[in-house]
Order: structure tokens, then sequence, then C-alpha cells
């Protein structure tokens, strides 16, 4: 298969930078959203991430001209039938991304690819609302999308060996770095990366040490280039809480069980770096 377009769905911190990747490596890009503003906001971060690249000598402004004018906005979903393959990156949440497969795969073509960038919900069970489960894959990128190498290329349990070439192809053409796992709750990232996340937040709630202690001691102590509670505001502290919840449930044991405090902050609605308040204040 011959992939010239990439339709994204989602334009947040994921979407954007997916899209960014894609239309840099000389992609076509449609990125849908429900909303205009959500995707006028995504604009303005590609923009923004690409004059950050140009003052450091990385991009040139032709480059970035380039770059903007491959990227096609849209909020209707039907606007995804003219790629090739499409990557959802929409909320973290299961019924969302199995109400949005349902909905593309009766949308795109019979040929198109449908990959989804889960950090933790099952392919295979997304796979099983599409008509086209062969086609369904995962390909779960990193934050920041524009700087992180790795791709988790997730195999479910349908998903072709064409599919799982071509989309291990597309990721190398992307300057990504594509690792194929199996599909498990929380693939192999976010089964390692969580529970380490999950610790350190209990070390803050039985007062082991407070966040800035506990994210120094991960930094110069293990070589980490950001501290886990650091990196939990990052993510996004309902992002986090949400792939626990699916490790908790899908693999049945209490060591994935989500800290209290987690859980307190998350109904506080301080999220980490996107509400401005996590583990950390940010202007």
């Amino acid at each position: 298969m011959d992939i010239k377009t990439i339709a994204v769905i989602g334009g947040g911190t994921m979407g954007n930078g997916i899209a960014h990747v894609s239309a840099i490596c000389g992609f076509n890009v449609i990125l849908i959203d429900v909303k205009q503003e959500f995707l006028d906001r995504a604009l303005k971060t590609i923009t923004g991430n690409c004059d950050r690249q140009i003052k450091k000598g990385i991009l040139t402004e032709e480059v970035k001209a380039g770059l903007l004018s491959r990227i096609k906005t849209s909020t209707d979903l039907a606007a995804a039938a003219g790629a090739e393959i499409v990557i959802e990156a929409a909320t973290e949440n299961r019924q969302t991304k199995l109400d949005l497969f349902r909905k593309l795969s009766e949308i795109t073509d019979a040929e198109t690819i449908l990959a989804s960038n889960t950090s933790s919900i099952s392919i295979t069970e997304i796979a099983a609302v599409t008509l086209r489960a062969g086609k369904v894959i995962g390909m779960h990128f990193m934050n920041p999308v524009p700087m992180m190498k790795l791709v988790e290329i997730v195999k479910g349990h349908a998903t072709s060996d064409e599919t799982l070439s071509i989309v291990t192809a597309l990721a190398q053409k992307l300057e990504k770095t594509p690792v194929v796992v199996n599909d498990y709750p929380g693939f192999v990232a976010n089964r390692i990366l969580m529970p380490m996340i999950n610790e350190a937040v209990y070390c803050l709630m039985e007062g082991v040490a407070d966040a800035e202690s506990i994210d120094t001691v991960m930094k110069l102590g293990m070589a980490h280039p950001m501290g886990p509670l650091a990196l939990a505001d990052l993510i996004g502290l309902d992002v986090c809480l949400a792939i626990l919840e699916v490790l908790h449930s899908g693999l049945g044991d209490s060591k994935y069980r989500p800290c209290p405090l987690l859980r307190k902050m998350v109904a506080a609605g301080h999220l980490g770096r996107k509400s401005g308040k996590g583990f950390y204040t940010y202007n």
C-alpha cells in the first residue's frame, strides 16, 4: 500500500504531534476534531513548535510553510475517507474509542488501515467492533511526539501480517523506531512506567519525601531525564489514572491499584500541566 494521506483523529497533545511529524515527513494530513476551536489550537501549537525549531536552526521557514500547507482540518469524521490510514488519538476512554472505530469502519474504504494511539486499551477489543479486524493495529507514540523516537506497534489478535508490515514501515518513514509488541494491558511502556509513577505517588502520600525530593532521587540516582511525578504531570494525571485502572482490571493484580492520592487529585481537577496544577504548579 502506498500511503500518501494520513487522517489524524484528535487535535490534542498527541494528535497535533502526530500531525506535525506526518506533515514534516511529506505526508498529506487530515486533522479531525469535534470543534473548530480545538483544531485552531492544534495548528497554533504546531506553528509554535515549528517556530522554536527555526530559532534552534533545526527547521527553515520554507520547511515550516510546506509542513503547514500539507495539514487540512475538518470537524467532520467523514473527511477521514480520503486517507489510506487513520490514526486515532482521541481521549483515552474505552467507549469513545469503540464508538469512533465503529464509525470509521463504516466511513472509510475497506482497505484503509485503522490505527489507535491508545496507551493501554485492547487493540483486539477495538478491532472487534469494526468490519475489518485484520486492518486494525496500535501505533502508540510517545509524548512529545516530535522529539520522542519510539512507537509501540501493537498487534491485535486478528491484525494481519500485511497490516503489521505496512505500519512498521510507516513508522520508519516518520523517522521513528518501531517496536512490535503483543496486545496485553498497558503493552510494554505503560506496564512498566505506570507502576513506577504510582509508587512515587504512594511515597508522596505516605510522607516518605516531598515531590521534588522524590523526583531528584530518580533523576540523579537512576539517571532518569525527568522525575516520575513531573512526568505524570506532563502525561496528565487523569490519563495515568485511566491506564492504571486498565492495568488493574485487565491483569487483576493489586500491585496496579491506583494510589488514593492520585484518585483524589484527578477528582479535584488537578491534572498536571494541562490544568496548571498537579504535583507541581504551572503558569
